[in-house]
């Protein structure tokens, strides 16, 4: 194809060469990049994609992407936009013939509830349509492969080449956590979204790396409705109407107050086959539905998830069988000990989610509510003082640990949990080792106890100075449980 196809949706300068080069791809990152490949120019928080232009033109680059004024061999054509990010975005969906638009795209965005609603929804949809693609923090699933994923939300042309593999399988819609950085860096530029969901906005991911502040993250969140026919909207939540604020899609909203279009009533906690979950009625419609995920936050998340498929043409029976058998990993994930203990695995890694989890496992505790963990380094100081205050405050016993320290060193970052620790009375015991920490947790813990295992959910390594080591929370608890020795 020619480089003028891929810029069709772009404007553009060209500083040397001509437009009508022939490229076979485009990419931003080195690394991937093969012979042919049209290399885009991205300005991160740490690195400037701009310093690997000339590796892009050793790899056999045939056009360069820039924002900036990049000195190239004359035979390279070189083209400046203002916005690389988004140029990244077109030219990635045009080179693959848009393939997001033969797809139904659901995109869900909030600070919580992101993953657990995407769960649900795909299960939803992939027992009513036989197979949905998803993207989002813990696996990307395409109807060809099905994976880990690195990020939330990739980048703009790893997202253009899932759809395509969904649109290659067949795949009639995908669901897709959308995250607030993927929004403000233009990495879902393009995508015509069939439906966007809000779940709710609490105050985090503000800080370096992140948001400048609040209402910068809060405006992040209300882009995803600028693209989208329908959004489907907590009306419980404070900010729902700034986020909808002057969209331009069809608005429906889910809740448990008057009002709104979905609601959600009579909710009780309630065990089914030794599984603490939630049931709730939806009014205006018969029956009841059950999840076995505790925490009345899940029932906002399974209510979402519902009243996506009712709009989407999903029948009633479709929605309630899903639901009641959703498991998602690391996410208020039980583990079964067999001893009389409640050992849950889960994803909460800000004080808000933190206090949701802790306040849900309150209930089912006939003993102690003991929790585990950590912070991760890299990101606000503020965020480890709230996530100690609120241990502090809701359990019984704590213990402080280490979580993902990336480049930060893992003491200064225990300093600042136990800091937020003493402005309560909150009893607390600081291990930096998480396999020594967990065995810990457990081995003081009895019959009738409650222990959270809070942070890294369904994170299967720790990041330290840049580098991935193994480690799953859930095989160190099995393993305690097991009986087995440390290694």
């Amino acid at each position: 194809m020619e480089l003028s196809q891929l810029l069709s949706q772009v404007r553009y300068e060209v500083i040397q060469g001509t437009v009508h080069t022939r490229v076979a791809g485009v990419t931003n990152d080195t690394r991937d990049l093969k012979r042919g490949d049209v290399y885009v120019c991205i300005e991160g928080y740490d690195t400037d994609g701009h310093r690997f232009v000339p590796e892009a033109v050793k790899k056999g680059a045939p056009a360069i992407v820039t924002a900036k004024e990049i000195p190239c061999p004359e035979w390279v054509t070189v083209i400046r936009v203002s916005d690389t990010r988004w140029a990244l975005a077109a030219m990635s969906a045009a080179a693959l013939g848009y393939p997001a638009e033969h797809l139904r795209v659901i995109g869900i965005t909030g600070t919580k509830g992101k993953t657990t609603t995407a769960w649900m929804l795909r299960d939803i949809l992939r027992r009513a349509e036989g197979a949905c693609g998803l993207i989002g923090t813990v696996e990307t699933d395409t109807g060809l492969r099905r994976f880990p994923s690195v990020r939330t939300t990739p980048e703009s042309c790893q997202l253009m080449a899932y759809f395509q593999e969904m649109r290659e399988a067949g795949l009639k819609s995908a669901v897709m956590e959308v995250s607030s950085q993927a929004l403000k860096l233009e990495r879902t530029a393009c995508i015509p979204f069939h439906m966007g969901i809000f779940t709710n906005l609490g105050e985090d991911h503000i800080g370096p790396g992140e948001h400048a502040d609040l209402q910068e993250y809060r405006w992040c969140k209300h882009l995803l409705f600028l693209q989208c026919e329908t959004g489907l909207g907590n009306r419980d939540d404070p900010c729902w109407g700034e986020i909808f604020d002057r969209t331009g899609c069809r608005k429906i909203t889910f809740g448990t107050g008057e009002g709104a279009d979905y609601r959600a009533v009579e909710i009780r906690r309630e065990t089914r086959g030794g599984c603490p979950g939630m049931c709730f009625a939806m009014e205006g419609r018969e029956g009841t539905f059950f999840i076995p995920l505790p925490g009345r936050y899940n029932v906002y998340n399974a209510l979402a998830a519902a009243a996506a498929a009712f709009e989407l043409g999903v029948g009633e029976e479709t929605v309630r069988e899903a639901l009641g058998r959703v498991s998602i990993p690391g996410r208020m994930e039980r583990i079964p000990s067999g001893d009389g203990r409640c050992i849950f695995l889960d994803y909460a890694h800000n004080a808000l989610s933190l206090a949701n989890a802790l306040g849900t496992l309150r209930g089912l505790a006939k003993g102690r509510l003991i929790v585990l963990f950590g912070c991760g380094g890299n990101r606000s100081r503020q965020r480890r003082f709230e996530m100690g205050e609120t241990a502090g405050r809701m359990a019984d016993e704590t213990v402080i640990t280490s979580d993902n320290p990336r480049e930060e060193k893992p003491e200064d970052i225990l300093a600042d949990i136990v800091e937020g620790m003493r402005r309560t009375e909150g009893t607390y015991t600081v291990i930096q080792d998480r396999r020594e920490a967990i065995r810990y947790a457990l081995e003081c813990s009895g019959s009738g106890d409650v222990v959270l295992i809070a942070g890294k959910g369904h994170e299967t390594y720790q990041e330290i100075q840049g580098v991935r080591y193994p480690m799953d929370d859930r095989e160190i608890i099995l393993g305690v449980l097991r009986g087995e020795k440390d290694r």
